[in-house]
């Protein structure tokens, strides 16, 4: 797995709940690329439960969309939006772990529309939570000129 490089940190304005690193009370999400996958290794909090000692399903859509955002960023180089999630809730997952695996990478692609899936495993491997996200996407040129998009890259 390669670490994705971060396109928008030390942008004075940019504090995402999903990935920017100095965001507070932001989930502070980083990613790798392993193939045509997008993977996260995240460590649930307490601050972040639902029910006692279990992640909030809140959370995990929030984990579940950050991780086909940067599908898209990674995959298309360009920036989007989301249309529609459809999110399964298998398992609980606690917030007791050392670590929880995201992992997203594209299904589907119909010009400007993208549909990508995603699941969380708990720290065992097993599947807890899936989601199929329908991104829609900004050209490449317009999302640098409107976004402050760069390429994102891995790092080396």
């Amino acid at each position: 797995m390669k670490k994705l490089t971060n396109p928008w940190e030390g942008l004075k304005e940019y504090n995402c709940f999903g990935c920017a690193p100095n965001n507070p009370t932001g989930v502070k999400m980083e990613f790798f690329e392993d193939g045509d996958d997008i993977v996260s290794l995240w460590k649930p909090r307490a601050e972040y439960q639902g029910w006692l000692n279990t992640l909030h399903g809140g959370i995990q859509a929030v984990l579940l969309d950050e991780i086909c955002a940067w599908v898209v960023i990674r995959k298309k180089q360009t920036t989007g939006v989301t249309f529609k999630m459809e999110t399964k809730y298998l398992k609980p997952i606690s917030t007791l772990v050392d670590h929880i695996t995201i992992k997203a990478r594209l299904k589907q692609e119909k010009r400007h529309v993208l549909f990508i899936e995603a699941e969380i495993y708990n720290e065992i491997g097993e599947v807890c939570t899936q989601a199929l996200c329908t991104y829609f996407t900004v050209p490449q040129e317009k999302a640098r000129e409107e976004y402050y998009f760069t390429e994102c890259e891995t790092e080396e």
